[in-house]
C-alpha cells in the first residue's frame, strides 16, 4: 500500500468512534483500563488535574511515537495512525465533555459491572484498533515501539507488549493500592486481543498442517480433490526407526481440519499430524 486511500480514512474514522466508545463508556467510568498507551493516556488523566484529559494524553504520548516510527513503518502508515489516534481523541472528548450521557460513575449500558464493562469494553475497542490495523494504520503508539525495538531486544512484537502491559497493570495496582481493577483490565487486555485477531484474519484463518506418513500418494490426490489446496511434498527420515517417510505440507481454515484429519486417518491410521497458526 503506497499511496492514501479515501475509503481507508472513512474506515478508520469509524475504527476511532467504536475504539473511543469502547474506552469512555465502559472502561473509564468504572476506573478500569485498556493496554497500550491507551491505558497509560487514561492512568495519566487520572493522576493530573482535570484540564489534562484522556484526549490531550492520547495526542501527546501517541503522535511522538508514530513520527519516531515513520522510517521503519512508511508515511502511509504513519499518516493513517496519527488520523486514526486523532479521531479516537476528539470522539473521547466529544464523549466525555459534551454529548449528553453521563459517564462518570458508571457505563451508561453496563452501569457498575466490572466484568461487563472489562468483557464489552475489550470487545469494542478490540474492534476499532483491529479496523485500523486492517486498513493500514495503528490506533496505539507502542505496537510502533514494538516493531522496532523487539527484535533488538530478542523477543517478539507480542511478548514486547504483552510486558509493556503487564508493566503497566503492576504500576497501576501499586499506586491504587487495588488489584481488583488491573486484574479485570486483564480480561480486557485479553477480550481486545481475541477481537485483533478476529477482525484482522478474520473466522477462517488459516492454518499449516504437517503430515508425516507414507502413504503420500494416496493422502495427497485425496485432499488435492477434497479442498483444491496446493500441497508440497518434503523428504524426511525417521531418526529411530531409520525408515523413509514423507511430510505433506498444505494450509487450510479451520473449518477444514476436521475433514483432514478423517480423511487421513482413513488412509493412513499411523500417519502423524502436526497443525499450527500462520502468523
Amino acid at each position: 500500500m503506497n499511496q492514501l486511500s479515501i475509503i481507508n480514512f472513512l474506515v478508520i474514522t469509524i475504527a476511532g468512534i467504536i475504539n473511543a466508545i469502547g474506552v469512555t463508556m465502559f472502561l473509564a467510568p468504572v476506573n478500569l483500563y485498556d493496554s497500550g498507551i491507551s491505558g497509560t493516556s487514561m492512568l495519566f488523566a487520572q493522576m493530573t488535574p482535570d484540564f489534562m484529559t484522556l484526549s490531550i494524553f492520547l495526542i501527546l504520548l501517541n503522535f511522538p511515537l508514530f513520527v519516531f516510527g515513520m522510517k521503519k513503518q512508511g508515511s502511509v502508515f504513519t499518516i493513517y495512525s496519527l488520523y486514526a489516534v486523532a479521531v479516537y481523541s476528539i470522539v473521547s472528548f466529544l464523549i466525555i465533555n459534551i454529548l449528553p450521557v453521563n459517564v462518570s460513575i458508571a457505563s451508561p449500558l453496563a452501569e457498575q459491572d466490572l466484568f461487563l464493562c472489562a468483557l464489552f469494553g475489550g470487545m469494542i475497542s478490540g474492534v476499532g484498533s483491529g479496523l485500523t490495523i486492517r486498513f493500514g494504520g495503528a490506533i496505539d503508539g507502542i505496537e510502533v515501539m514494538a516493531v522496532i525495538f523487539a527484535k533488538r531486544l530478542g523477543i517478539t512484537v507480542g511478548t514486547f507488549c504483552m510486558c509493556y502491559n503487564v508493566v503497566l497493570y503492576v504500576i497501576i495496582g501499586i499506586i491504587k493500592s487495588n488489584w481488583i481493577l488491573p486484574l479485570y483490565s486483564i480480561v480486557t487486555y485479553m477480550a481486545a486481543l481475541k477481537t485483533i485477531d478476529f477482525i484482522v484474519e478474520g473466522l477462517d484463518r488459516d492454518k499449516t498442517a504437517i503430515i508425516v506418513t507414507s502413504k503420500e500418494q494416496e493422502i495427497c490426490n485425496a485432499l488435492s480433490e477434497e479442498f483444491g489446496t496446493g500441497i508440497t511434498l518434503i523428504n524426511a527420515k525417521g531418526y529411530y526407526s531409520n525408515e523413509e517417510k514423507t511430510m505433506v505440507y498444505l494450509v487450510v481454515n479451520r473449518f477444514q481440519i476436521g475433514k483432514m484429519n478423517a480423511i487421513i486417518h482413513a488412509l493412513d491410521e499411523n500417519a502423524f499430524i502436526t497443525i499450527t497458526e500462520n502468523i
